[in-house]
């Protein structure tokens, strides 16, 4: 174990680096070493497994570029063009990006080696297609991918045997890995690896999920722990030294309200906002849009695919800007100068809110975060001090708060689309706060459903089975029919009403079935009488009585009307007149002979 390894100048390394190395870190203004980096490339260098622990925004990018780059050009044999020699796998696909960016600005001093960026959002066989016919010596990849290119051998990529090459593999971010379910995928990834490589895992919080770490592939790795300067080794703080982190408690109805005060008064700096989930992104996103003027605001989030590569890269560019995100930007990424991290929702897991945190103060840079309790959390500060070894300081109240609900639920009554986004937020969001790691602080039962809901501005309370059966006196719906808000999008709602025609057609033919339904119900209770006459006819030959001709021709006409009646050949009404007839008829006859019987007899 390695630890407190303090920084320095890239040429007062114990291995040489290659020039054109030094040459882009001089470019990049890279003067001196982080810690994780200085402990990190002589290691890998030396052919030794590294399983590396170092608060986020501390440089683990180039911890493993660099080394990586190194194997590479210290190999006997060049590479083919169809030959893999590292492959680095990270979680997100921004990450991803990133690294490749990274490996880029180097790899233009080096043009015989060649990257491919392995990512879902984009169609398969492209990718396919461009490793056929550029070839690839680095492989960066999200897993789901990169196993999806194992499994293309029928479409002429055989990626099985490109990696039999292989040096070495990192795994970034790689507790994140496991916890993403990406366990599997890996699995399955690394069986078709040679074993004879070198491994680097590189993660902010590793010690917990080392077993299942080394389990993925490490051979006696030499563990790395890379602390902040000055901190004592009994209370490593996960986050970094330059970063002040701040809680400020509010209530639900509140919490949306002080978020907006927030931003409007951090307009020309670069925040970052963390919603719980992807529903409420979209909701609250698109809400801030409207609510902050003259802001770029961005939202990125797990369910985009092609969208969130473009929205991550113009959000790097900019000089100011909101982005609006889920956890999917909380691992590993670094945007420049990001002023501020607001956590409006507290993450599902408690190692989540570090990597929240760390997206500011990023390698050295001063950063604030800042975490929205409602007054039931609170004690969540006391709980990541001791667990996450992360201290919180008391933020003071916001200023100038104004309420804006009242606008939010403007938005809503005029688009449906405003209406839907915001009932699955709140959805969503419950959901989540039921799933919480921390249940203990985070109690369902704790959750005051109707501030809550006037927290998302809701029109009326969705039905969902965590409210079945409860009554809200605090909640008031607006009087109004939700199925008469229209979509603003002409389209969108043409294709609803569209839809609703089509329910209400639905509906007639359920009506008509149902009908139908009463009306089988019928016949077969003159098939019964049918029956009825038949067992009788049989019963009087049984007996020896006399079945006159007249009952057996009425037995054999009620059989053909009935069969008539099931073919449709005549209708219900026609069947039921005959029927009646049938029977009038033959009481007669039964009184007829009821009248001659004692005349006979007397004579």
């Amino acid at each position: 174990m390695m630890e407190n390894i303090t920084d320095g100048k890239w040429d007062s390394l114990s291995v040489k680096l290659h020039d054109s190395i030094l040459q882009t870190l001089k470019e990049l203004k890279f003067t001196y070493m982080t810690p994780v980096q200085s402990a990190c490339i002589p290691l890998f260098m030396r052919n030794k497994d590294v399983a590396a622990e170092a608060v986020t925004g501390s440089g683990k990018t180039l911890a493993f570029v660099i080394p990586v780059l190194e194997i590479l050009l210290k190999r006997e044999e060049r590479l083919r063009k169809m030959q893999v020699g590292a492959l680095i796998i990270t979680p997100t696909r921004e990450l991803a990006l990133q690294i490749t960016e990274v490996m880029g600005r180097f790899l233009e001093k080096f043009p015989q080696f060649r990257q491919i960026l392995l990512i879902g959002g984009s169609n398969p066989i492209e990718d396919v297609e461009k490793f056929k016919n550029q070839g690839a010596n680095i492989v960066v990849a999200t897993p789901g991918r990169l196993e999806d290119m194992f499994r293309r051998k029928a479409d002429g990529l055989d990626l099985a045997t490109a990696v039999k090459s292989l040096d070495v593999l990192v795994l970034d971010e790689a507790d994140r890995l496991l916890d993403m379910g990406f366990e599997m995928s890996l699995n399955t990834i690394l069986e078709y690896l040679p074993k004879q490589r070198r491994t680097g895992l590189f993660s902010a919080t590793q010690t917990q999920e080392l077993e299942k770490l080394v389990r993925a592939g490490l051979r006696n790795p030499v563990r790395i722990t890379v602390k902040e300067k000055g901190v004592a080794a009994s209370s490593v703080q996960k986050t970094p030294a330059r970063l002040s982190n701040y809680y400020t408690v509010c209530r639900a109805e509140e919490k949306f309200n002080n978020l907006v005060a927030f931003l409007r008064q951090h307009k020309h700096e670069k925040l970052l906002v963390f919603f719980s989930t992807c529903a409420c992104v979209e909701f609250f996103g698109k809400a801030l849009e409207v609510l902050i003027k003259g802001v770029t605001v961005r939202c990125i989030h797990g369910k985009m695919k092609e969208k969130r590569n473009k929205i991550f890269a113009d959000f790097r560019e900019l000089k100011s800007g909101i982005l609006v995100c889920t956890d999917v930007m909380a691992r590993g990424i670094d945007i420049p100068e990001v002023n501020w991290v607001l956590q409006c929702d507290p993450p599902s897991s408690a190692s989540s809110f570090v990597h929240r945190c760390g997206r500011t103060a990023r390698i050295g840079n001063h950063g604030n975060a800042l975490v929205f309790l409602l007054p039931m959390e609170e004690s969540y500060v006391h709980f990541l001090s001791i667990n996450q070894k992360c201290p919180l300081q008391r933020f003071p109240p916001v200023k100038d708060v104004v309420d804006v609900l009242p606008k939010l639920k403007t938005l809503a009554l005029g688009d449906r689309a405003v209406f839907e986004k915001g009932m699955k937020a709140f959805v969503s969001y419950v959901q989540a706060y039921a799933k919480h790691e921390c249940s203990l602080i985070f109690r369902m039962k704790d959750l005051d459903f109707a501030a809550l809901a006037r927290g998302f501005a809701l029109l009326r309370l969705p039905k969902m089975p965590e409210l079945r059966g409860k009554t809200f006196p605090d909640f008031t719906e607006e009087i109004i029919d939700t199925d008469t808000i229209r979509f603003k999008d002409k389209n969108r709602e043409k294709q609803r009403q569209k839809m609703l025609a089509q329910q209400k057609d639905n509906e007639k033919d359920k009506v008509l079935r149902k009908n139908f339904v009463k009306n089988n119900a019928w016949s077969k209770q003159n098939d019964k009488k049918v029956k009825k006459k038949k067992m009788a006819a049989k019963r009087k030959l049984d007996e020896g009585s006399d079945v006159d001709d007249e009952d057996i021709s009425e037995l054999l006409n009620d059989t053909r009307l009935l069969k008539k009646l099931k073919k449709g050949k005549i209708s219900e009404e026609e069947f039921e007149k005959h029927m009646n007839a049938a029977e009038t008829s033959k009481h007669r006859r039964a009184a007829a002979t009821h009248a001659d019987g004692p005349y006979d007899d007397g004579e």
